[in-house]
């Protein structure tokens, strides 16, 4: 199966050069940072403390808004509607802690810096239960769709900085 995946490349001499961790915290086209400007939060540090280069962040939106205005803003900037858990309480969201892609185990981390919504693009049965205990909301976003733009902003610096034929191809996935 694995083979089958690349068959076309190989057949084609086509490169494929495939990194993503570092690509989740690099500080100009990481995926943390591509959503943060999507949603407009600006980013104040790392939910791992002492860690600087925290593959989880946090940061602020710049006026605090509902979680349903969030939601909005997360299904507008994403092309998709989140999952959205609410805590007990109408809270307002200010401060956010995010971690693209499957990150929604650091939702403790972000109640501990006292964030009041946390985004991730997957979610997992405890999620919901430990989002309510902890009184935050938690946004799940997609995996696919918390992640693309890290992808396609280093595509465009790669295309600026060494021109390259950079073809940026979004296969949908709606989980």
């Amino acid at each position: 199966m694995k083979y089958r995946r690349i068959k076309a490349l190989i057949e084609n001499g086509i490169n494929l050069y495939a990194y993503h961790l570092p690509l989740d915290v690099h500080t100009q086209v990481g995926n943390n940072v591509q959503l943060a400007q999507r949603l407009g939060l600006d980013i104040t540090g790392g939910l791992e403390l002492g860690n600087p280069r925290s593959v989880a962040i946090y940061g602020e939106l710049e006026q605090a808004i509902s979680g349903e205005d969030f939601a909005a803003r997360i299904a507008m900037a994403l092309q998709r509607e989140p999952l959205h858990i609410a805590p007990n309480s109408p809270d307002l969201i200010k401060k956010v802690g995010w971690c693209t892609g499957g990150g929604q185990d650091y939702i403790e981390l972000a109640a501990q810096q006292g964030c009041d919504a946390f985004i991730s693009g997957e979610v997992s049965e405890r999620t919901t239960h430990t989002a309510r205990e902890l009184g935050i909301h938690y946004f799940a976003a997609g995996h696919h769709a918390t992640e693309r733009y890290g992808v396609k902003a280093l595509g465009e610096w790669l295309a600026q900085e060494h021109g390259f034929d950079i073809n940026f191809i979004d296969i949908d996935n709606p989980v």
